[in-house]
């Protein structure tokens, strides 16, 4: 597993949806990258930013935020505390 440094977290992102409200089916060229996820893993935080999310928070995050990284074909984002918008 990941160990993030400083005040960066490790987010799992939540899978996309195969189908809309009304039924249709949405394509794969046609599907958005997910904006929420699930915290893996949080850093202890610096002297200036003290961690506010926790392993386990479901929190939305922005379009382009962090860096994604694959390992052993999971894909992951690893990034800031600022980049999360706020916890569901």
């Amino acid at each position: 597993m990941i160990k993030p440094l400083a005040d960066r977290v490790v987010v799992e992102p939540a899978a996309t949806e195969q189908v809309t409200a009304s039924g249709i089916y949405i394509p794969d060229t046609a599907k958005e990258k997910p904006q929420k996820g699930k915290v893996l893993a949080a850093g202890p935080g610096t002297k200036d930013v003290t961690m506010e999310v926790k392993v386990g928070d479901t929190v939305l995050y922005g379009k382009y935020a962090g860096t994604e990284v694959s390992i052993d074909g999971v894909d992951y984002i690893i990034m800031r505390q600022s980049d999360i918008l706020g916890i569901l």
